[in-house]
C-alpha cells in the first residue's frame, strides 16, 4: 500500500531533494493555464479514472492554474453549474488561532473538499523536472497514468523526476484542501486549497547543473570579498565585471562593493556547463553578532520592516510578479527596509526582487501549530517524534531554495508553535548547512535555538527594559538560559498591530528602538488587509472579512490588520509609519536645523534639501539648503535658512529631504524626510469691538447671529442657518483597537456598559445676563450615577459668537462599584448638527490626512482643503475616521449656504461627516452608512489616542483624555 498525503505524518514521497532556487536556459515550459477541474466533497474526489489518457473530462469545469478553487467559478457537488464559493462556508476560511478541522492530529474529517485537476499538454522534452512552486494543502501528481508521489508543504517548492513522452501528455493533480500536513499551517490567515503558484516543466540533459549554493563573504576591514560557488557538476564561474573566471569549487578574492539594502549592489554572471548556463546575482556581505548586536558588513543594523503575507482581494496568494512589485517599490517609498515573510516562504520571484531593489529579508518556514493551544499544547508537533521529517523537510526546502538570495539574512525557524526537542534538531541542521546566518524562533521562553531575543506587541514600559537589558525573567527557564539571553541582541518581530484605524504609538515605538543598541528594529504586523472583494445581495461591492462566512471558527475581522486596504490602496497608518521611520532625521537645533543621517550605510549624497517658511499657512520664503554629505549616524548643524517675521501669528519652518535623481525604487523629487517645527507661534488677539447684549423673543434670545431657544438654551441658527447643538459630546464610534483583543483591553464594552453611546441632555439653567448668555447642562446615560455637568456661556463681540465651556465631571468615574474600575472617556468636545448643503472645510492645522493624539507623524501644520466626503477614510469596518488635530481655525462652506467659521484661541480638533457616531458604530460595512441630510461636527478639546490594542498593550494613560475640569473657547463666525 502506497502511504499518502492522507495517511502518513510523513512529508511525501517521490519527490526530488530540494535544491537552490535558479534561473536558468534550460529549456522551461510554462504549465500556467486553463486546466480541467472537479471538486468533490470528501478525499475519494472524482475516483481512480481520472489519471488515465482517455478519461473523458469535457464535462468538467475548466480553471486557471495558479489560482485557489474557492476563488474561482466551479461546480460544487450537487450544483449544475459553475458558481462563486466566496462568501460561503464552501469558500474561504478564515482563522486567526483555532484550526478548522478537529483537534485530532494526525486525522482529518471525512468532508475534505478535494480538487483534481487535469492538464493535456504537448512537449518534445525528453526529461525534465515538474516543478510545483505551491500547491495547499497537498497532491497528489501523475503523469501519463504514473503517480510520480505526493508531497505536502504548501507554500514550498516540490519537484518531481519525469520523462515524458514526445507529443501529448496528460499531468492529473490531486489536491486535498486538508491533510496531515494542515496541523503544521494554522499561520493566522485564509485556508485557501489549489495549485495557487507556478508549475513548470524544465529540461534536464546530460551535465545539466541540479545544485549549487553561492558562497559570497565580506571583509569590511578590506574591502575584500571572497566568493566560491558550489555545483554538483563540472561548471564554470564567469563574472564579467569582477574579472572572474573560475571553476565551481574554486575561491577567489577580490575588491568589492558590499551589498545591503540601501544599496543592493549585484554583480552579475553565470554558473555554465556545455549544457546548462545559470545566472549568478551575487551579493557579498556577511553577517555576524558580535558582542550582543546584529551587525552586517561590520556595521550594526536597524530593520524598518513590515510582516507580510501575500495577498490579493481577488487572487488570495496568487500573485504575478508585477504585485510583488509594486509591493516592494511601495515598501521602500514609505521608508521599509525589511520585510519578515510571515509565515512562510514567499514565492522565489519576491525574493529576487528583494535583491535587485534592497530589503532585508527575515525569511520564516512554513511552519506554525498555534492551534495546539486549545490542548495546552498537548501533542504539539515539535515534542513528537515522529512529525520531525515533516518539520525538517520543510526547513530544508525554505533553506536549499533560498541560500544564495543575499536579501535574506535571517532564517526564522517557525511562527508561534510553543517549544519542543524537534527544534532542536531543525536548528543542527540549519546549523551545518548554512553557518552564514543566524537563526529566529521567538516562541520558546528559553531562546535556546534562537540568536536573537524576541517577543510580540510588548509595551513601551517593556521595551525599554528589554533595551537595557533589564527586562522580566521568563517563566520556566534555567539561570544559565537566562543568562545567555541577556546576552542576545532583540529583534520585535511583530508590533504595532495595524488593524482599522492605526496603529498609533509609532513615534514611542521607534524612538525607544532607535535608543538601545541592542534593539535591532521590529517588523509592523503588517503589510495589507486580508480581505476579498465581494458583493451583497443589492449589488454593493464590500471589502469580505472571516466574520462574513457563516462557518465557525472563524477570526472576524482579524484579517483586516494592514497598512494597505485589501485593494493595495496605502492607509494613513502607512503615510504616519513613513513618517516615523524616516532614514534621515530632521529637527530643530538652537537656532538652526539639525540633520542626522539615520541610515547604516550609505551617506546622503543622493538627497537634496529644501526649505519652507509659511505664516499663517501662507508662504512667505524658501528655497534650497545647502547640506554637506552626511556619512551613516554623522549630524551637521545649520544656521536657520530664515526667521519669523514681527507680524503675530503661526511662524513654521519645514525642511525637507528629497531623491536627487532617479531611482529603481522612486523618482526624482520623492519625499524621503521632513522636518517641520514652529519658529514663533502668538494666539489671535482677543477680537476689539463692541459687546452684544442678548435680547429676548418669542421663546427665542438673539444674541448677534445665534437663536438660542430660551427654555434649553441651544443654538437653533447661526447666521440663519439651521443648528442642532452643540452639545456635550463623549463617546466615539469604537475603532478595532477600542475594542481590544477579546476582553483585554475592551474599553468599548466599558463605554457601552455604562451609557456613553446613549447620553442623554438636562438644562439646569438659563440665565440671560447683560454681556451674553450662560446655559447649565447635565450629561448622563441611564442607569448609572456618574455625570457631566456643563457650563456653556456666549457671548458676543460685533458679529462673532464666543463661546466658553467648562465641564466638571460629577459621581464615581473612577473605581465605579457597578464596573470597578475606572470609566475612560474617548472624546471631550461638543457636536453640532449642520444642513447638509454643507459639502467643502479648509482650516488651518494639521493635515492633509487625519491624525490623532499619538499619530501625528504624518500630518503637517498647513492650510487645507478637502470635501466633507473626503475627509472621511473608508475603513472596511466602520470607525471613528477622519480626526484633524491641532486646528486654529475651520471653515465649512456649501451652495447657497453662508460660510460658517470655527476659531481658536484654544486648538481644537475637528471630524465632520454625514451620519452620527452612533450611526458608524451600527454600521458592520460602509454600504451601511446612509448620508443622514445633515452634517454632524465635532469641535474637540481632546479626544482620545488610537494605539493598538487590538493585539497588543493597553493605550498609554498619556493618550487618554483625563476626568478633571476641563475649560475651552471656540468662536463662531458667518461669513
Amino acid at each position: 500500500m502506497h502511504t499518502t498525503p492522507l495517511n502518513s505524518v510523513l512529508p511525501g514521497e517521490g519527490r526530488r531533494a530540494p535544491r537552490a532556487d535558479a534561473v536558468t536556459d534550460a529549456r522551461t515550459q510554462s504549465l500556467n493555464g486553463r486546466w480541467r477541474f472537479r471538486l468533490s466533497p470528501t478525499a475519494a474526489g472524482s475516483g481512480g479514472g481520472f489519471v488515465a489518457d482517455d478519461f473523458d473530462d469535457t464535462a468538467w469545469d475548466t480553471i486557471r492554474v495558479p489560482s485557489h478553487w474557492v476563488l474561482e467559478p466551479v461546480t460544487p457537488p450537487g450544483a449544475d453549474g459553475p458558481r462563486s464559493l466566496l462568501g460561503t462556508a464552501d469558500g474561504p476560511l478564515y482563522t486567526n488561532t483555532a484550526f478548522p478541522i478537529p483537534l485530532d492530529p494526525p486525522h482529518i474529517p471525512e468532508e475534505n473538499p478535494t480538487g483534481d485537476y487535469r492538464l493535456e499538454f504537448d512537449t518534445d522534452i525528453a526529461a525534465g523536472v515538474l516543478r510545483f512552486q505551491g500547491v495547499d494543502s497537498c497532491a497528489t501528481v501523475w503523469l501519463n497514468g504514473e503517480r510520480l508521489g505526493w508531497t505536502t508543504g504548501s507554500r514550498l517548492q516540490t519537484e518531481f523526476d519525469v520523462r515524458p513522452r514526445p507529443g501529448r501528455n496528460v499531468l492529473a493533480v490531486r489536491v486535498h484542501r486538508w491533510s496531515p500536513g494542515t496541523y503544521l499551517e494554522d499561520q493566522d490567515m485564509w485556508w485557501l486549497p489549489g495549485i495557487f503558484r507556478d508549475v513548470e516543466l524544465i529540461e534536464r540533459l546530460p551535465g545539466t547543473i541540479d545544485d549549487h549554493f553561492v558562497h559570497a563573504d565580506y571583509n569590511h576591514q578590506t574591502g575584500l570579498g571572497t566568493l566560491r560557488v558550489d555545483a554538483d557538476a563540472a561548471a564554470v564561474v564567469t563574472i564579467p565585471e569582477l574579472d572572474l573566471v573560475l571553476a565551481a569549487g574554486e575561491t577567489a578574492t577580490v575588491a568589492v562593493e558590499p551589498w545591503s539594502a540601501e544599496s543592493p549592489r549585484l554583480y552579475r554572471g553565470t554558473l555554465a556547463t556545455g549544457t546548462e548556463s545559470v545566472t549568478l546575482a551575487i551579493g557579498f556581505r556577511r553577517v555576524t553578532i558580535d558582542d550582543g548586536r546584529l551587525l552586517v558588513n561590520g556595521a550594526p543594523v536597524f530593520f524598518r520592516g513590515v510582516n507580510r503575507h501575500e495577498q490579493d482581494w481577488e487572487r488570495g496568494r496568487t500573485l504575478d510578479r508585477d504585485t510583488m512589485l509594486r509591493d516592494i517599490l511601495e515598501m521602500k517609498r514609505h521608508n521599509i527596509n525589511a520585510v519578515r515573510t510571515s509565515h512562510y516562504p514567499p514565492h522565489p520571484d519576491f525574493l529576487r526582487l528583494c535583491d535587485e531593489i534592497g530589503l532585508w529579508v527575515v525569511e520564516e518556514c512554513d511552519l506554525e501549530t498555534h492551534g495546539f493551544i486549545y490542548a495546552g499544547w498537548e501533542g504539539n508537533p515539535p515534542t513528537e517524534p515522529q512529525w520531525l521529517p515533516a518539520m525538517l523537510d520543510r526547513i530544508q526546502r525554505m533553506v536549499e531554495r533560498d541560500k544564495n538570495r543575499p536579501s535574506v539574512v535571517i532564517w526564522s525557524m517557525a511562527n508561534e508553535s510553543w517549544t519542543g526537542a524537534n527544534f532542536d534538531a531543525l536548528e543542527a541542521w540549519i546549523r551545518d548547512r548554512d553557518p552564514s546566518r543566524p537563526i529566529l524562533y521567538e516562541r520558546d521562553p528559553s531562546y535556546r535555538n534562537s540568536d536573537f531575543y524576541s517577543v510580540m506587541y510588548p509595551d513601551l514600559e517593556r521595551l525599554e527594559a528589554i533595551g537595557r537589558r533589564e527586562e522580566e525573567r521568563p517563566d520556566g527557564v534555567s539561570d544559565e538560559e537566562d543568562a545567555r539571553r541577556r546576552t542576545l541582541p532583540f529583534l520585535l518581530c511583530e508590533y504595532a498591530h495595524a488593524m482599522g484605524n492605526g496603529p498609533g504609538s509609532l513615534h514611542d515605538y521607534h524612538r525607544i528602538m532607535r535608543s538601545h543598541p541592542r534593539i535591532c528594529g521590529g517588523f509592523v504586523w503588517e503589510w495589507i488587509d486580508h480581505g476579498f472583494r465581494h458583493v451583497d445581495g443589492a449589488g454593493n461591492e464590500f471589502v469580505m472579512h472571516g466574520g462574513d462566512v457563516a462557518y465557525r471558527p472563524n477570526g472576524g475581522r482579524y484579517c483586516l490588520d494592514g497598512l494597505l486596504f485589501a485593494d493595495r490602496t496605502p492607509g494613513p497608518g502607512l503615510a504616519e509609519l513613513a513618517a516615523v521611520l524616516q532614514p534621515v532625521e530632521i529637527g530643530a537645533a538652537d537656532d538652526g536645523v539639525l540633520i542626522r543621517n539615520a541610515q547604516d550605510f550609505v551617506d546622503t549624497s543622493s538627497l537634496r534639501f529644501e526649505w519652507l517658511l509659511e505664516h499663517d499657512g501662507v508662504r512667505v520664503g524658501g528655497g534650497d539648503l545647502a547640506v554637506p554629505v552626511l556619512a551613516p549616524g554623522e549630524a551637521a548643524t545649520l544656521p536657520l535658512p530664515a526667521h519669523p517675521g514681527a507680524a503675530p501669528g503661526d511662524w513654521w519652518l519645514t525642511v525637507r529631504g528629497l531623491q536627487r535623481e532617479d531611482t529603481a525604487w522612486a523618482p526624482a523629487g520623492h519625499l524621503v524626510a521632513r522636518g517641520q517645527w514652529a519658529l514663533a507661534r502668538t494666539a489671535p488677539a482677543p477680537a476689539a469691538g463692541s459687546p452684544v447684549a442678548p435680547r429676548q423673543g418669542d421663546g427665542v434670545v438673539f444674541l448677534g447671529p445665534g437663536e438660542f431657544d430660551a427654555a434649553s438654551g441651544a443654538l437653533i441658527r447661526l447666521g440663519g442657518v439651521p443648528v442642532d447643538g452643540p452639545r456635550l459630546d463623549l463617546y466615539r464610534a469604537p475603532t478595532e483597537n477600542d475594542r481590544g483583543q477579546g476582553e483585554r483591553n475592551n474599553l468599548a464594552a466599558v463605554w457601552t456598559a455604562v451609557g456613553l453611546d446613549r447620553l442623554q441632555h438636562r438644562t439646569d439653567g438659563v440665565r440671560i445676563r447683560d454681556d451674553g448668555l450662560e446655559v447649565v447642562v447635565r450629561t448622563s446615560s441611564s442607569t448609572h450615577p456618574h455625570a457631566a455637568d456643563t457650563v456653556l456661556r456666549w457671548s458676543c463681540v460685533d458679529d462673532v459668537l464666543h463661546l466658553s465651556v467648562t465641564v466638571d465631571f460629577v459621581g464615581p468615574w473612577r473605581d465605579t462599584p457597578y464596573m470597578h474600575r475606572d470609566i475612560v472617556v474617548p472624546r471631550l468636545g461638543l457636536r453640532l448638527g449642520l444642513p447638509g448643503g454643507y459639502g467643502r472645510a479648509e482650516w488651518f492645522g494639521l493635515g492633509p490626512q487625519e491624525s490623532y493624539v499619538d499619530s501625528t507623524a504624518a500630518a503637517v501644520v498647513g492650510r487645507h482643503a478637502s470635501t466633507i466626503d473626503d475627509l472621511q477614510v473608508d475603513y472596511p469596518t466602520p470607525q471613528e475616521n477622519g480626526n484633524r488635530m491641532g486646528t486654529r481655525w475651520l471653515t465649512l462652506a456649501g451652495d447657497g449656504l453662508p460660510t460658517l467659521r470655527f476659531l481658536g484661541p484654544d486648538e481644537f480638533a475637528f471630524t465632520a461627516r454625514r451620519w452620527t457616531s452612533e450611526a458608524l458604530e451600527r454600521a458592520r460595512h460602509p454600504q451601511d452608512l446612509v448620508d443622514s441630510g445633515r452634517v454632524w461636527l465635532n469641535l474637540d478639546h481632546a479626544q482620545q489616542g488610537i494605539g493598538s490594542a487590538s493585539v497588543g498593550p493597553a493605550l498609554p494613560e498619556r493618550y487618554r483624555v483625563p476626568l478633571t475640569r476641563a475649560s475651552w473657547t471656540v468662536t463662531f463666525a458667518v461669513d
